[in-house]
């Protein structure tokens, strides 16, 4: 994917500290030229752009460990739970054996509770996966290491209620912060930039 074209995108994370974030600075911590999400830290927790973004593509590669879950938040304010005030991308482990009941909605680049991911695109927990999720409100499309995994338009797969069904005010939300939403678990962040539309 980094070989398409990185005309017009600005990365996100300088790689050496996380300006331009604003959150829980203790538990996401600024490594090797990665975010890292450090249990002892407290592992949990939200950690926000400082700005605000509409439509976008947004590009990052991401390391999970073993059972690890994560989102990515979009459109997010900073209050409230991301998943339904904004809106969850799952970054989840979803072929370890804890996970083995979990709900279609529930997969890896899934929206959350919304629009289920196809599944079997992850690579083995330990090794760095590339993903690239594109937002035109209320379009959103998600390709893993290569292959489209998601693609739909949030609004008209929640019109006759969520698959979780739960409210999901932040459906409608067109702007908001972009966030990776912790659970106390080690999940590496690296070359995370942006282009918007």
């Amino acid at each position: 994917m980094a070989q398409e074209s990185n005309q017009g995108f600005t990365p996100l994370f300088n790689g050496k500290n996380l300006e331009g974030w604003i959150g829980n600075k203790t538990s996401y911590q600024a490594k090797d030229g990665m975010i890292v999400i450090e249990p002892n830290g407290g592992g949990g927790g939200n950690l926000f752009t400082e700005k605000e973004y509409g439509d976008f593509i947004l590009r990052f590669e991401f390391q999970l460990t073993p059972g690890a879950n994560n989102g990515l938040g979009i459109h997010a304010p900073l209050e409230g739970d991301a998943a339904y005030a904004g809106k969850e991308i799952q970054i989840l482990d979803n072929e370890a054996e804890k996970y083995a009941g979990l709900k279609a909605y529930q997969y890896h680049g899934s929206v959350y509770g919304v629009i289920p991911a196809k599944r079997g695109f992850l690579k083995p927990a330990g090794e760095w996966n590339q993903q690239e999720v594109i937002v035109q409100h209320p379009k959103i499309k998600v390709i893993l290491n290569g292959a489209v995994i998601l693609e739909g338009d949030y609004l008209e797969a929640s019109r006759n209620g969520t698959l979780d069904g739960k409210d999901h005010p932040g459906l409608k939300r067109s702007s908001g912060h972009i966030g990776f939403l912790g659970h106390g678990d080690v999940v590496r962040f690296r070359n995370i930039d942006i282009k918007e539309l």
